[in-house]
């Protein structure tokens, strides 16, 4: 690898702002906020609005709306039914 063309990878906590969930995670991301995390040791904070911990896909919350094929379609559309 080229010396001095990557961006500087260091650790950093991330905040979810509607849960207040933190984890700490690598990233190039720059904040002038800091925060203590749990080991005591003292990392750059950047503020998110959704992680894993509020996204509705995780928490089981997201609405499906009901999907039918090409063929039940059809036959919905010309009245073919499969009963006997």
């Amino acid at each position: 690898m080229k010396q001095g063309i990557h961006p500087d990878y260091h650790p950093v906590v991330f905040l979810d702002s509607s849960t207040g969930y933190k984890f700490l995670s690598g990233s190039t991301k720059k904040s002038s906020e800091t925060i203590e995390w749990e080991d005591g040791n003292t990392y750059p904070l950047v503020r998110v609005e959704i992680s894993s911990d509020s996204h509705p896909f995780y928490t089981g919350k997201q609405k499906f709306s009901k999907a039918d094929g090409r063929v039940d379609r059809f036959n919905k559309k010309y009245g073919f039914t499969t009963e006997k």
